[in-house]
């Protein structure tokens, strides 16, 4: 009997939350499309695995009907999700991811009524996407009831991207930018704003981007005007800022397959000694009609560790019976202290 299977098991992520899942007293029921890879995973780790198709959907539902739920990271989430979500309703049983994709939680929302039937929780996000952000978001909103305004932003150190979070942002390319106003999802220009954030331990320049906070944010907080940034280098936001003429082009499938190709190519992701000297930083500042602000900011571990970590909390969670029916935010329904579970991670 496994508590959670874990599907996407050998992508990058998948593999580090496998190997950290005995700290946490999480056992794993490792599934993905390719068995040889499983099984490979499968000795590294001891625990047991399967080849599993998605719209293999008896055999999806007899596997999740013998666990507490899934933890799903096989992305592109956004030709994953609905399947897995689906199963988990129709099974009972619990649905978390590491997505970050703002469309993403906006379709997982719509399952809201069946989950809360079903007396399943839907809880995507539990990775860097978006526990910390979460987290400070819900902490500044506590501290400034009245707020109407919130900013977010983050920063990798010393990282690289992993070929399942640069396939995600090669499935984006040229669609713009996104904040929420009044309430409502808006789209904007690609790194309309830029914005120098004051990370604690250094100021950093930010650009605007369509992070998943714009989504999840207004669910934990309520605050009905919700911008994300992200740190980059100057001279590289001025050429971002130019995006908009190459969109035709950004969107079309060859040169997405183009860049797929390249990425693939190139190592998975940090390496062990890599993500042992990187870090990451988060900051949130809500304001309110008066002009007052309140912010905090949270330095941690490299992005993908604080995923696997996030990732098995929250398993333990809900393993332990810590869970409610329906759409949830990881802020939302545990609270602003649940990053500072991660080993690495200060809230200032």
């Amino acid at each position: 009997m496994h508590d959670f299977l874990l599907y996407g098991a050998y992508g990058f992520t998948g593999r580090l939350i496998a190997q950290l899942a005995r700290a946490y007293d999480i056992n794993l029921l490792l599934a993905g499309r390719n068995e040889a890879e499983v099984r490979r995973l499968s000795a590294q780790t001891g625990f047991p695995g399967i080849a599993l198709e998605l719209n293999d959907h008896a055999k999806l539902d007899e596997l999740l009907k013998n666990g507490q739920g899934v933890i799903h990271g096989a992305g592109p989430f956004k030709d994953t999700l609905k399947p897995m979500v689906e199963a988990c309703i129709r099974t009972g049983r619990h649905y978390l991811d590491i997505n970050g994709d703002i469309r993403c939680f906006e379709e997982i929302r719509r399952y809201d009524d069946q989950a809360k039937e079903a007396g399943v929780m839907l809880l995507p996000g539990t990775g860097f996407d978006v526990v910390p952000t979460d987290c400070l978001a819900r902490l500044v909103a506590e501290r400034l009831p009245d707020a109407v305004a919130l900013r977010i932003a983050f920063a990798s150190l010393g990282s690289r991207l992993s070929h399942g979070t640069a396939a995600t942002m090669i499935s984006k390319l040229g669609e713009g930018g996104m904040v929420r106003k009044a309430g409502r999802i808006v789209r904007r220009p690609f790194g309309e704003n830029a914005l120098m954030v004051d990370f604690g331990c250094e100021q950093l320049f930010t650009m605007s981007i369509p992070w998943g906070d714009v989504s999840t944010a207004w669910h934990t907080t309520g605050i009905p005007d919700i911008e994300a940034f992200t740190h980059v280098k100057p001279a590289l936001y001025q050429i971002m800022k130019w995006q908009w003429l190459f969109n035709p082009l950004l969107r079309t499938s060859w040169f997405r397959r183009l860049l797929r190709k390249r990425i693939d190519r190139q190592q998975a992701g940090p390496d062990d000694h890599m993500r042992a000297s990187a870090r990451s930083l988060a900051w949130a500042e809500v304001r309110n009609e008066r002009g007052d602000r309140v912010s905090a900011w949270l330095s941690g571990p490299d992005v993908y560790d604080i995923t696997a970590h996030a990732a098995l909390i929250v398993a333990g969670r809900v393993k332990m019976g810590q869970f409610a029916a329906g759409y949830q935010t990881p802020a939302g329904i545990y609270g602003p202290d649940l990053v500072l579970g991660v080993p690495g991670v200060v809230v200032h």
